[in-house]
This record gives structure tokens, sequence and C-alpha cells, in this order.
């Protein structure tokens, strides 16, 4: 009698391929990631890149970046090294802003010298900043939030409830109607005594 034999599992991992994806333990899809990526991202960084902008740069999600730089030691490293030097020029820079700042420039001019000739005169010269006031308000923000943020928080608990009673709030109309009355009738008896106009006073009497 013959033996059958045993058609092969398709999709199944080839016996000692242990890249295959169908493999237990296998990479699966492979990773974008470069070894000379490293080198580009230091400088991005040192340019003051965020990491969105790098991921973007790289043609890949925010979230791969992530990744990369906690699977991949070296990339990890330099961005840490060449993001505090970046970091700093910009503090140095914003703070320079704030509190205004002077440099050597030189003030180059054509001056005419006769018989139409001229020539090049160099005046070295220093230049003022003077300090800006939204760089010091940026500033002070983030070195002391709590006292220069501009949202102002309300802590206490506001009572909405404070309308008095619904038989007060009618006795307040009634006096008010009341007072309202008395000050037209003055204003109109003031007009007809300053116009001679005697009021009539008498009335119905019985």
């Amino acid at each position: 009698m013959a033996t059958a034999k045993k058609a092969p599992v398709k999709g199944g991992a080839p016996k000692g391929n242990k890249n295959a994806a169908g493999n237990a333990g296998g990479k699966g899809k492979r990773t974008l990631y470069r070894p000379e990526f490293v080198r580009i991202a230091e400088g991005m960084a040192l340019l003051g890149a965020t990491d969105a902008e790098m991921a973007a740069a790289f043609e890949v999600s925010e979230r791969t970046f992530t990744d990369w730089k906690r699977r991949h030691v070296e990339l990890s490293a330099v961005l840490k090294s060449a993001k505090l030097p970046a970091d700093g020029n910009v503090a140095r820079s914003l703070y320079q802003r704030a509190v205004g700042y002077s440099h050597p420039e030189d003030d180059i001019r054509t001056v005419s010298i006769g018989n139409g000739m001229s020539e090049i005169v160099i005046t070295p010269t220093m230049k003022h900043y003077p300090p800006d006031t939204g760089a010091a308000s940026l500033w002070l923000r983030n070195r002391q939030p709590h006292k220069w943020k501009d949202k102002i928080e309300v802590k206490e608990d506001i009572n909405l409830n404070v309308f008095p009673p619904k038989a007060e709030l009618d006795a307040m109309y009634t006096r008010l109607l009341t007072e309202s009355k008395e000050s037209e009738s003055k204003i109109i008896t003031g007009r007809m005594e300053r116009l001679g106009i005697k009021p009539d006073s008498s009335g119905d009497q019985e």
C-alpha cells in the first residue's frame, strides 16, 4: 500500500531561516534606519531642528523617529549632545535681545575725492540694539512662570446663587417704581412752575 505525502503548508517559514516573516522571532518588516542618519541628525540638531522636523526629513513619522532613538543608542546620544549647545545658543540670543546688546560694525561708504574720483572709506562703529519687550516677556515667562505667566488662575469658588428671594425682589421692584413715579412728578411740577403754570390741586373732594 502506497504512503500519501503531506503537502507543504503555504506561508510556513522554511526551517533554519530565523529572519523569515512567518517564523517566530523573525525580524519582519525591514527598518528604514541607516547608520549615516546619525551624522545628518547631528547636523540638524545643531541647527535647532526638532524631532518632528528630523522625522520629516527622513520621511518617517515622529513615532518611528522616537523608536529609532530608543533602539539606536548612538543616535540618541548624538542628539542629546547636539541639542544642548543649540538650545544654549538660542537661549543666549534670546537673553541678548531681552536686555539689549551692542556689537562692532564697519560703516562702508564711497566718498568723492574730486576729479571724478572716489574712494571707499571704512569707519569702525558700534551698533546698539535696544531691549526687546517681547523677548524679555518670553524669557521671564519661561524662567519664572509663577511670577510672569499671562494666565491668572482664580482659585476661589464662585457662588452663583447670590440672587435674593422672590419676595425681596418684588419689594425692591415696587420701591423703585414708586421712586421713579415721584421723581417724574417732581420734574413735571418743576417745568410747570418755570412756565408759570399752576398745577390743578383742587381734585375731586367729597
